[in-house]
């Protein structure tokens, strides 16, 4: 199977330029503002990709997948835009809030569950109205109360139209069809092909910024999120957008060129 026919990957066909996304956090108010400032500079041909991490730490996780939500409908009704044309990557959150779902399924779920609480999940729970406290007694009672519980968070997601259906089709990586670009959340593993890449994907490699060649013939590649809270990062074959939201610092947007270089930069 070619990358292209897996549904794992977005592919980014024909476009003009990228807009690259950074990790969100539950930024609500950063996204928001930031996509009315996209919106003012986004033309026919451009596509859209937002880089992971939109749960997790902020307080309005919630709020941010409705932004995501609402201007996906309304980029849409660009000319020539397609679904295809806007990808959203799995972040680091996305993967453990996933695993969380199953948490049931693991063969120690209080310590994987206070591990998750302690990387930024609570936040995320929290938002869908579940209590850590209350979470706890679950495990004391078992499986099948546990899977109860798990049943019920998901039902909450549920109850929020469209959060469900956007959590569970999102895409490991994404890329440009003629491969100048390969987009990311937090890295790679240089020595695997991009068929081949695992947890690296939402936790990063630490030689995120070593890359100094093209990666699996991808040009550049592109990272939503460092793990070291590092900053943004521009070289010849690696770009990192993330500017540390949700730590403090920006929502950060970048467009992309099929040239290679980064055209314009957007903060909120």
């Amino acid at each position: 199977m070619t990358l292209s026919q897996n549904e794992r990957f977005g592919v980014l066909k024909v476009p003009r330029r990228i807009w690259a996304v950074s990790a969100i956090h539950g930024e609500a108010d950063r996204l928001a503002a930031l996509h009315e400032l996209i919106a003012e500079h986004f033309t026919p041909g451009d596509r859209l990709v937002y880089l992971g991490n939109y749960l997790g730490h902020g307080a309005r996780i919630v709020d941010t997948l409705d932004e995501l939500l609402w201007f996906r409908s309304v980029t849409l009704y660009q000319p020539g835009m397609e679904p295809w044309d806007i990808v959203y990557l799995r972040g680091g959150q996305e993967e453990m809030w996933h695993k969380l779902l199953q948490i049931q399924f693991a063969s120690n779920p209080r310590e994987v569950f206070d591990w998750m609480m302690n990387q930024g999940a609570q936040a995320t729970l929290e938002s869908y109205g579940g209590n850590p406290d209350s979470a706890r007694t679950h495990f004391r009672e078992g499986t099948v109360a546990i899977t109860r519980w798990t049943t019920q968070l998901l039902a909450a997601v549920q109850s929020h139209p469209g959060h469900y259906e956007l959590l569970t089709g999102l895409k490991r990586a994404a890329y440009t069809e003629g491969r100048q670009f390969l987009f990311v959340h937090a890295g790679v593993d240089p020595h695997r092909p991009l068929s081949e890449q695992g947890d690296t994907l939402w936790w990063g490699s630490g030689f995120f910024n070593a890359i100094d060649e093209p990666f699996d013939g991808f040009d550049t590649v592109v990272r939503g999120y460092d793990p070291k809270h590092g900053g943004v990062h521009v070289t010849r074959h690696a770009v990192t957008v993330d500017d540390r939201c949700g730590f403090g610092g920006p929502l950060k947007a970048a467009c992309f060129g099929l040239d290679g270089r980064a055209i314009e930069w957007l903060e909120a």
